[in-house]
């Protein structure tokens, strides 16, 4: 069935079937029923085949902004080396089985063990601004079928089947006050790495342990917008080339933000050599006054 069809005959069939509907579900007007409604195609379309249910939904419901904010989301803090997240030095996260060692230890999230949004014990070999959302779009080493579908930038990251395109993808994120921050993604979760209505559409996030948490954010986002270890932020995805510098664009191997080095040249390199004693530009050199008659 095509797409474009789908939708009106479910709402068609959901129509026609009011009378009986109410008379068998614990509604008494109308817009109880609608909510009702709204619920049945919701527990629906996390039944269907994924590709038809991504076909079908309606992502925008009006907002034709790149990418939407999503507003009031319940935010709790994780880490890398949380016991959560796997056991031993590796830590492992959705796309790293060696996410810890990459990282180059444990992100120690005690306020008291860090400073300028770094653990002091070490330098981070990956952005110390990281985060999880509900959703991955590789299982079992292949593509999920609705990635293609629901991902706004699918087509020009896709590089090969079983390769993430959301792994190290960018959000901003606010809170309360409205002081923004920008993060890399890097993880699924919190509960679940299959929410794809809640990251690319407009659910929110299904109710879960940690009261509804639809966003895991680093310790140095913590720290930068002075979250509680639960909290309300709004979230949204952003491209690369629109974020400023800050402390989010200084640290990373997996980091695009992060400006090159120069290194010093070797010590005995011609380039050393050459700057330790420069060779006289060709046409130059001591002048040689005529002998006086």
């Amino acid at each position: 069935m095509r797409a474009s069809i789908a939708l009106p005959i479910a709402g068609v069939a959901i129509l026609s079937l009011h009378g009986m509907l109410c008379a068998q579900t614990p509604v008494s007007n109308d817009a109880e029923f609608l909510k009702y409604a709204k619920q049945l195609r919701a527990d629906a379309l996390h039944t269907m085949d994924p590709r038809l249910a991504a076909a079908t939904y309606n992502f925008a419901h009006g907002n034709t902004a790149k990418y939407p904010w999503k507003t009031g989301i319940v935010t709790t803090v994780f880490w890398i080396g949380s016991a959560k997240k796997g056991k031993g030095a590796a830590g492992a996260s959705a796309w790293d089985p060696q996410w810890q060692a990459n990282y180059g230890g444990f992100d120690d999230p005690n306020p008291a063990t860090r400073e300028h949004y770094l653990p002091t014990g070490f330098t981070p070999r990956l952005n110390p601004f990281y985060v999880a959302l509900p959703y991955n779009d590789v299982g079992k080493g292949a593509t999920k079928p609705e990635a293609r579908v629901v991902i706004p930038w699918f087509k020009e990251s896709f590089v090969e089947e079983g390769k993430s395109v959301c792994r190290d993808r960018w959000v901003l994120i606010r809170n309360s006050a409205g002081r923004a921050c920008y993060a890399q993604w890097t993880d699924s979760g919190p509960y679940g790495a299959d929410h794809w209505q809640y990251v690319f559409g407009n659910e929110k996030p299904r109710p879960n342990a940690n009261g509804g948490a639809g966003l895991n954010v680093s310790p140095a986002v913590r720290d930068y917008l002075g979250l509680s270890t639960t909290d309300v932020t709004d979230w949204k995805f952003v491209d690369a080339a629109a974020i400023p510098e800050g402390p989010w664009s200084l640290h990373g191997t997996n980091n695009p933000l992060v400006r090159p080095v120069a290194r010093p040249p070797e010590p005995h390199s011609a380039e050393a050599l050459q700057k330790a004693d420069p060779l006289p530009e060709i046409g130059a050199g001591p002048s040689i006054e005529p002998a006086k008659q």
